[in-house]
């Protein structure tokens, strides 16, 4: 059995589909790997009869991930993969260009510093860095955290206009995670206005029980805030009054990642 055969069958009524969607990445692995397949190549490799594989290139070419290479039969991949990986780029940008700012930030802070991104009504970080005086291990890479509660989201959410803001929260919701955590919209609102004013926005034990945290915004080259930059450590130690102190260094690690990104601001 091929390494790009379904690895287990699935039973049950979308059976069909799943094993189908499994095949089709295979096709698409394959092409990456070697350059150009034929139908037989395919077929072999993923173990299915040559008609399953036409049928499977029919409808990748369809979708323009995978086109034919001239008169020989062959497929290669498509331009409609740059289409699909454009989606994920610039978050992989802001990753790449943050990071030995936030490197800096880490180590000058003393506390963890995460990058994050917009995901549907959610945050979604994308880098962290922990600082030396980090007392927990934990990995935020990745984790989808809600935009009324954290201190990215929020800053975020102060530099959308006004429409976008109640829609991104309408779909969310204000669910009440700590007794800290702003349920109301007015208090929300009064909270997002003051972020906006000063440049920074910041969480007292909304999120998590002992945690503190302040963001600043990223733009991009255009001036639009893409991403946001926080500080989070424990309560105890990265105060309210800490982190009014500290939110001018958070500040300018903010623009300059900005001007990593080409905002020139």
């Amino acid at each position: 059995m091929s390494n790009y055969s379904t690895a287990a069958e699935t039973t049950g009524p979308g059976a069909g589909g799943v094993q189908s969607v499994d095949r089709a990445v295979s096709v698409l692995e394959i092409l990456a790997q070697r350059g150009e397949a034929g139908v037989s190549e395919v077929a072999a490799e993923i173990d299915v009869h040559k008609s399953t594989a036409f049928r499977l290139l029919g409808a990748l070419e369809a979708r323009g991930l995978v086109e034919q290479a001239g008169e020989r039969g062959k497929y290669r991949l498509g331009f409609g993969i740059v289409r699909l990986a454009g989606a994920v780029t610039g978050r992989l940008d802001i990753a790449q260009q943050s990071r030995p700012v936030c490197e800096r930030l880490a180590e000058e802070l003393g506390e963890t510093v995460n990058v994050a991104v917009l995901e549907s009504h959610y945050m979604i970080n994308v880098y962290q860095v922990r600082g030396p005086g980090a007392v927990t291990a934990h990995n935020w890479v990745g984790q989808l955290t809600p935009l009324h509660a954290t201190s990215s989201g929020k800053i975020l959410l102060a530099q959308l206009p006004p429409k976008r803001r109640a829609e991104l929260l309408a779909e969310a919701g204000l669910e009440k995670l700590t007794p800290q955590t702003l349920t109301s919209k007015a208090r929300l609102a009064k909270s997002l206005d003051e972020a906006k004013e000063r440049g920074y926005a910041i969480t007292l034990e909304e999120f998590e029980i002992g945690l503190h945290a302040m963001a600043a915004p990223i733009r991009s080259r255009d001036g639009e805030v893409v991403a946001a930059v926080s500080a989070s450590g424990p309560a105890y130690r990265f105060t309210e009054e800490r982190m009014h102190e500290l939110a001018p260094v958070l500040i300018q690690g903010a623009q300059q990642i900005s001007h990593h990104l080409g905002y020139l601001g």
